[in-house]
């Protein structure tokens, strides 16, 4: 039997403990701020989609492509920045949708979630990429400046 020593086998036959630096895993944002400034980095990074949340959302031309590596909306990506989902919700991504469409033109007429989206989504729908990651980023940064 041809025993082929482990690289941390030492000479003497002992052993030796090997310590394995990981890099940190990412924290989820905490603050409506941290959110805008992670969905502004993931339309940077993929794309904007104008229309539903995510492009392709029901998976009908590219099975094989994850969610989260297509193009998203403005909210999707805010989605996706608080929940690691474009298609689920939580609190935080209510409260940086909210943050963000009274942001945009003195907010929608209606107060309601859905109004506050759908404000958010009709003026993404009249922007590019760079535009989209400029007003989400200066939305995020406006407490900074104001204080």
């Amino acid at each position: 039997m041809n025993h082929k020593p482990s690289p941390t086998s030492l000479p003497t036959g002992g052993r030796r403990t090997v310590l394995v630096a990981l890099p940190p895993r990412p924290t989820a944002p905490d603050t409506v701020e941290e959110v805008l400034l992670a969905a502004a980095r993931v339309i940077a990074r993929l794309g904007i989609h104008h229309g539903d949340y995510v492009l392709d959302a029901l998976g009908l031309d590219g099975l094989d492509v994850p969610l989260y590596m297509r193009p998203m909306s403005v909210v999707g990506a805010i989605r996706y920045a608080a929940t690691g989902n474009p298609q689920r919700s939580s609190l935080l991504a209510d409260q940086a949708v909210n943050f963000l469409a009274l942001s945009i033109d003195g907010g929608p007429v209606r107060p309601d979630l859905l109004s506050l989206e759908r404000h958010v989504e009709d003026w993404s729908d009249g922007v590019d990429q760079v535009g989209a990651v400029a007003l989400l980023e200066w939305v995020a940064t406006a407490p900074e400046r104001a204080a």
